[in-house]
């Protein structure tokens, strides 16, 4: 099972999304700061667009399907896994990366700069 999470990762890193482009290129100048993130990252039984393992944050970039009924309950049960794996969730809609993507690193970098969760 292992085999094939790291390979359907290996594929979704070759398709990136625009949006998606434009996240990882700016995550990636954080790691001067020591902030290194991997893109489209197997954890369970889900890929995750983008995680700092160090900080214990995942990052998704969100097109129009998450805001459907499926989609955002598939969210929230995918969201509640990954917290209780220690990771925290950071979500952004695609529409926000396009226009705001200095907001959106704000928000990231405001994250990453939180101390970790005591316990």
């Amino acid at each position: 099972m292992t085999a094939l999470a790291n390979e359907n990762a290996r594929t979704l890193r070759k398709s990136l999304t625009p949006q998606e482009v434009k996240l990882w290129v700016k995550l990636r100048e954080l790691k001067p700061l020591g902030f290194h993130f991997r893109r489209q990252a197997p954890i369970g039984r889900y890929i995750v667009d983008f995680v700092s393992f160090r900080s214990q944050l995942i990052i998704e970039a969100d097109g129009g399907q998450h805001g459907m009924p499926e989609g955002d309950r598939s969210d929230q049960v995918r969201d509640a896994f990954l917290q209780s794996q220690g990771f925290s969730v950071l979500r952004f809609w695609n529409s926000d990366i396009d226009a705001n993507l200095a907001g959106v690193m704000e928000s990231i970098l405001g994250a990453l700069n939180q101390s970790p969760p005591a316990g």
